[in-house]
């Protein structure tokens, strides 16, 4: 589907068009600060339930469906799919990965914060599932998307080892305007599981994390400091709040 003409959540029309980095719907009139990417697939044992979350509506024009058959074509397609702001809604972390490699294309300098109860820097070697999706930011790292300086993972909390020492080797970690220092704009990564448990109907919750209203705070504070690129939300069931993701996405300048 193009990114220059979408689907208007409001009067469902291929009438929303494109302006800047936002949307316009010729029909109804109403103005969108971004472009929906649905990624309906997730790359990990029993990930049905978080790649039917990607089809939630949201209130936002749809700019693309992303479904392909591999990861690699997965992450191709979307990185050339994006519109100029985007909302990813994916099945899996694996999603963030074309949408990095889609911002970092352009230019200025991409700042990445990572907000996951979960490491995701394993590799095909280091990782007791062989999960894919226990790998998407060591991926975006290998290819050259983003930079460790020019990154910062918030809430992890369930790391395994070989993670921790990458994290480490690495100079990861969780200091925001560090990552941001020097950078254009931002992508925020936010795995729903970052949340306390019972926040939202995530597939793997884990003890502790931040409320809802917590995250909210944090995301106004990252647009506040830095032009958001982009905003990728994953880890979800099919039964999540809508509204409460719309939240998230407003806070993050969205």
């Amino acid at each position: 589907m193009s990114t220059l003409r979408a689907r208007c959540p409001d009067c469902r029309t291929l009438t929303a068009v494109a302006l800047d980095d936002e949307y316009q719907c010729h029909s109804c009139g109403r103005e969108f600060a971004a472009g929906l990417v649905r990624v309906p697939r997730a790359w990990g044992e029993g990930g049905e339930p978080t790649a039917a979350a990607a089809w939630i509506e949201l209130p936002y024009p749809e700019a693309a469906v992303v479904e392909e058959e591999t990861l690699e074509d997965q992450i191709t397609v979307q990185a050339r799919s994006l519109p100029a702001r985007p909302l990813v809604l994916g099945g899996c972390c694996c999603a963030h990965v074309g949408a990095i490699r889609g911002l970092a294309a352009r230019p200025g300098r991409l700042a990445v914060v990572w907000v996951d109860a979960h490491g995701d820097l394993n590799t095909p070697e280091s990782s007791p599932s062989g999960n894919l999706w226990g790998m998407p930011l060591r991926m975006a790292i290998a290819e050259g998307s983003v930079q460790p300086a020019d990154l910062a993972h918030v809430g992890a909390r369930s790391l395994d080892p070989p993670e921790a020492e990458y994290m480490r080797s690495a100079g990861i970690d969780d200091d925001v305007e560090r990552a941001l220092h020097g950078c254009d704009r931002v992508y925020v990564a936010f795995d729903c599981d970052v949340l306390r448990p019972g926040e939202l109907d995530v597939l793997m919750p884990e003890p502790g994390g931040p409320t809802l209203a917590d995250a909210e705070a944090r995301l106004a504070g990252i647009a506040a400091m830095r032009t958001p690129a982009g905003l990728g939300l994953t880890g979800l069931r099919e039964s999540a709040d809508p509204i409460a993701l719309a939240r998230l996405a407003a806070a993050a300048g969205l």
